[in-house]
């Protein structure tokens, strides 16, 4: 599903956020990034969405390579790619239907679909009925949770997220990192940055260390082994 192939991304100011960077996340997997803050976690993950290109190397998301994937066609991309971000993103101003709803909206979908999908797609994030309330109503756990309704909403191949329980308490963390895991049952391609080591143990799934923009063997023992390949 993910193929990065001695990637390596540097920005205008010289900084090298990933260098020489091999990594491998099969179809159907669930995967944690971790590193320290700089490593190049969110890096990593704007590449995949196509929010960065890389400098050097190749990366194939769902068999595309994203370098030659031309400026027009980035929102078809980025359809297959549900993204949740740590601070949500949200519409303040407009209800929770609307936010859920966006990329739908975006991509030409009749109303009565997405009328259909975005109660499907609050349902499976325990927030049907809430259509109307702004996010400002909600708790910072619920606007997460519309952040991963929206994610979802299109069906992604794909599930990306940046830290989403960077804010959050640890009951909270550990309800929002379930709902990934319940995504990931279903066939959902999963990889999510976290820092929280703790939380990231008690799921059993593979995780990746990044520390200087490489992938670096450090897993815990009684994890899966780390299958990137440090260049």
């Amino acid at each position: 599903m993910i193929h990065f192939d001695h990637v390596w991304k540097r920005y205008p100011n010289g900084r090298e956020a990933l260098c020489d960077l091999t990594l491998h996340v099969g179809r159907g997997e669930m995967v944690f990034l971790t590193g320290h803050s700089g490593a190049g976690k969110s890096t990593l993950l704007k590449l995949i969405a196509l929010i960065e290109r890389p400098t050097r190397g190749t990366l194939l998301v769902n068999g595309q390579n994203t370098s030659s994937v031309p400026r027009s066609k980035i929102p078809a991309f980025r359809r297959q790619v549900g993204v949740v971000f740590q601070d949500h993103k949200l519409l303040m101003d407009r209800p929770v239907y609307d936010n859920v709803g966006l990329p739908l909206v975006i991509a030409g979908v009749p109303e009565k679909d997405i009328a259909k999908r975005v109660r499907a797609a609050l349902d499976q994030v325990g927030l049907l009925g809430r259509e109307r309330n702004t996010p400002i109503e909600l708790s910072t756990g619920e606007q997460q949770r519309v952040g991963i309704a929206r994610a979802i909403i299109a069906k992604p191949a794909l599930l990306i997220a940046d830290e989403p329980t960077g804010n959050l308490d640890p009951d909270l963390s550990l309800e929002i990192m379930n709902l990934f895991k319940r995504f990931n049952e279903v066939g959902v391609t999963v990889l999510i940055a976290s820092h929280d080591i703790h939380l990231v143990e008690r799921f059993g799934v593979r995780r990746v260390v990044l520390e200087g923009g490489r992938a670096a063997d450090g897993g815990e023992p009684d994890l899966p082994h780390i299958v990137a390949e440090r260049a």
